[in-house]
């Protein structure tokens, strides 16, 4: 089945990648897996926390990101109610067994001294809510029922503008058939979505065939292991 089935990370932004760190597993007692120079990025550091073998909740800090000003309504919503721009996080949901675990993490963030609100009653989930370092908009949930058509609504599906075969497109997508060869990068779209580079070096990104891309940009070897080689080269 082509298509994702499950979030291998979410990467966000961070000035204090210490301070994140430190909440994230004294707080939420999540494990730190990975912390190292981010691949291709000069001066910028990543992290992984694991939330299981394939999920993982990702920072990345960059010099700049320090100085950068967070403005609430703007790059950020100031609670799980406000708003915040459009491509910006608006909070992040962790989730839970169940209500009994779920009422253990409220225990466990209190006792950290960080205020939590809840739990709330949603039918397809129960939630608690709080807040993390640098105004992160945190919740944790656990699964409730999710009865196939019950949550969704008609009248927001109108207000989206959503047609009734735009919604059948949408709850049952069309599967993916492979093609026989692999489909070339496409030519530049403006009206596609695109990452922001200077447009010199975007111009040859997209000319690149993806083998070069791969050959030039991966970076496999593990903090340790290149250490490892390094001692090994001047011993």
């Amino acid at each position: 089945m082509t298509r994702p089935q499950g979030v291998h990370h979410l990467a966000l932004s961070t000035g204090n990648m210490k301070a994140q760190l430190a909440f994230f597993t004294e707080v939420l007692g999540m494990e730190l897996v990975a912390l190292f120079w981010m691949h291709g990025v000069k001066g910028a550091w990543h992290s992984f926390l694991k939330l299981n073998d394939q999920c993982f909740l990702s920072f990345v800090h960059m010099p700049a990101m320090s100085g950068l000003v967070r403005e609430v309504g703007v790059t950020h919503p100031p609670h799980a109610g406000g708003a915040s721009a459009g491509g910006t996080m608006h909070h992040l949901s962790l989730r839970v067994k169940d209500e009994a675990e779920l009422m253990q993490m409220r225990d466990r963030i209190r006792a950290h001294g960080v205020p939590v609100f809840g739990h709330l009653e949603h039918g397809m989930c129960k939630s608690i809510y709080f807040s993390g370092p640098e105004g992160l908009n945190l919740e944790v949930a656990c699964h409730g029922e999710l009865e196939p058509g019950a949550w969704l609504d008609p009248e927001v599906i109108a207000l989206c503008g959503i047609s009734d075969d735009e919604l059948a497109r949408m709850t049952s997508p069309a599967p993916f058939v492979p093609s026989a060869t692999p489909i070339q990068q496409p030519a530049f779209d403006a009206d596609k979505p695109h990452p922001i580079y200077p447009e010199h070096i975007y111009e040859k990104m997209l000319r690149m065939p993806d083998v070069e891309y791969t050959a030039r940009f991966s970076e496999p070897t593990s903090p340790r292991e290149l250490r490892e080689r390094q001692k090994a080269a001047t011993s």
